[in-house]
């Protein structure tokens, strides 16, 4: 039950799709931890440093979304095995070269945006501003990552 006027099936709907949102961007948060201990090479310290910010603003974002799941009535998931039954991104091991972890953080951030944009599309239709604003503040600051990310890889 939501105390905001969010319809039930509505808000059930989104609940769905942030769960799976959430476990997806905890798995990319655990990626992160890893690029960022086991980087190695002469890119190491511009690297670790970016990766320790990337990782630093996910965590962030997992807990706006948890929160917001809670806010329209839902319960997060919170267990390291459901986020890895619910995540669309898989984890990632062993990768300790600049070019690979830069392509697969690239890889996982696109994965997020397409999870994020049918998440916007229905909170727009339902006239959940709340969840809505959300999700256009992730992609916002997502999109310009890729662009950056892109930008490095070239």
């Amino acid at each position: 039950m939501n105390y905001i006027g969010i319809d039930e099936d509505v808000a059930a709907s989104e609940v769905k799709a942030l769960n799976s949102l959430l476990a997806s961007y905890q798995v990319f948060y655990q990626n992160l931890r890893g690029f960022h201990w086991n980087i190695k090479g002469e890119k190491f310290f511009g690297l670790h440093e970016k990766f320790e910010e990337y990782y630093t603003a996910a965590a962030e974002d997992v807990d706006a979304i948890a929160e917001r799941i809670l806010t329209i009535g839902g319960v997060p998931l919170h267990s390291i095995s459901q986020y890895l039954k619910e995540s669309k991104i898989r984890e990632v091991t062993e990768v300790s070269e600049a070019r690979t972890a830069v392509e697969s953080i690239l890889e996982q951030y696109i994965e997020l945006v397409n999870l994020e944009r049918p998440i916007l599309d229905q909170s727009a239709e339902a006239n959940d501003e709340g969840t809505n604003s959300l999700i256009s503040d992730l992609l916002a600051k997502q999109e310009k990552t890729i662009w950056m990310l892109s930008s490095w890889l070239r």
